[in-house]
């Protein structure tokens, strides 16, 4: 296929974005095969089926990195109790918080978790996503660890998306291990790891380092585990205060620590050091109401990449709006319309350790959206607006 009378955003270096006015693209079944101005197409692509785009925008598809998108239930109503004033010990003597995802995620089929999960990538896939992360870690036992990873699996199964998983066993110590993280890691958390990677479930390992959840050292056993097996890992950093994830995951060479928004300029050369991605989630501090922003100065100075995700989850960022999480990066962290396209799209495909999407280049895969746009920037500037007019994966509409 040659998509023709195009304005391409190729992303080719983070600069800029690469704009090729009056484009032509040729895709070779999944992959790119060229790409330049019109007047230039190679003569073997003049009898190749052509799409022509009317002077359409035309971006690398979004890519959502860090997800928690199957889950169980909701937490409206723990919504609605903080806006009337509980705080947060009544909200958890009411049933909510993360306890009580965890009760219904423990108490879903596969099927209903799946049905639920796909309502929530349709969003994502409406607003030109082709590649998901999706995270464990509300079962925090073993069946239900395992089977939050079997429904993300299926997800690419029922939908013309793809899907990258992450192991977060440590996300929460349970109820039942209430005051004993360590045994948790050592019963619970680990072995599950160790059987959901011989499953053929686990693309990569994360853990959620802060002081309500893990400290460094507990998290460096389940790194371990995941350097051991060969896995690829991530670490929720920084989030609410900082104990050293950051630096815990430069460390490691993760692909990305994410949240940091109590990083410091030592941090980001610390992530500068690893080729570690930062990944921002402006959902999470937008819910949260926080007041503490990350860095993205000092991500800048030492050329830290930022990604940018919708962290959707049912607790700290209920958003399923890729477009909306660009806005919110731009509004509430300074980001510019360029960081945030490339947070969506090249630097979202680093922090999952994917170089062969998120930029518009020979041999990438054919993973496109096409705008009813004039010029990028206006994807981060329209607030609950959705201008996409085709989404292209793997070489098909």
């Amino acid at each position: 296929m040659l998509l023709t009378n195009a304005t391409i955003v190729t992303l080719h270096e983070d600069k800029d974005y690469g704009l090729i006015e009056e484009g032509a693209i040729a895709l070779d079944e999944e992959r790119i095969a060229w790409v330049g101005p019109a007047a230039d197409t190679p003569d073997i692509y003049s009898t190749a089926q052509t799409l022509d785009l009317g002077g359409r925008l035309v971006t690398p598809a979004l890519i959502d990195c860090h997800t928690h998108i199957v889950f169980g239930g909701n937490r409206a109503t723990e919504f609605e109790l903080r806006l009337n004033g509980a705080t947060y010990e009544e909200v958890a003597r009411a049933g909510g918080g993360i306890v009580s995802t965890v009760k219904a995620t423990r108490a879903a089929s596969e099927e209903a978790l799946l049905a639920d999960a796909l309502t929530r990538v349709d969003a994502l896939i409406a607003e030109g996503v082709t590649l998901i992360e999706v995270k464990s870690g509300y079962g925090l036992n073993q069946d239900t660890e395992l089977k939050m990873l079997r429904v993300a699996r299926k997800i690419a199964q029922m939908r013309p998306v793809d899907i990258r998983t992450s192991f977060l066993g440590a996300h929460a110590v349970p109820p039942e291990f209430k005051g004993e993280p360590d045994a948790y890691i050592d019963d619970v958390c680990i072995p599950t790891l160790r059987a959901a990677h011989a499953e053929g479930l686990v693309d990569a390992v994360d853990g959620f380092c802060e002081g309500i959840a893990f400290d460094t050292a507990q998290i460096a056993r389940v790194l371990d585990v995941a350097v051991e097996l060969g896995l690829p890992v991530k670490l929720h950093a920084e989030q609410l205060s900082n104990i050293g994830g950051t630096q815990l995951a430069a460390k490691y060479g993760a692909l990305s620590a994410d949240h940091v928004e109590y990083a410091t300029d030592a941090d980001a050369q610390a992530l500068a050091a690893s080729s570690t991605v930062a990944v921002v989630l402006p959902g999470a501090f937008y819910t949260l109401r926080e007041t503490q922003a990350p860095p993205v100065h000092s991500f800048r100075a030492h050329h830290v990449p930022m990604a940018l995700a919708t962290d959707c989850n049912p607790g700290s960022s209920p958003l399923a709006s890729p477009l909306l999480a660009m806005n919110m990066a731009c509004t509430l962290f300074r980001m510019t319309p360029l960081e945030a396209l490339l947070g969506m799209t090249a630097h979202a495909a680093a922090a999952l350790g994917d170089t062969n999407r998120g930029r518009i280049a020979v041999g990438a895969q054919a993973d496109l959206c096409v705008w009813d746009a004039g010029h990028p920037s206006e994807l981060a500037y329209r607030i609950g607006f959705n201008p996409l007019h085709n989404r292209i994966f793997k070489g098909s509409l």
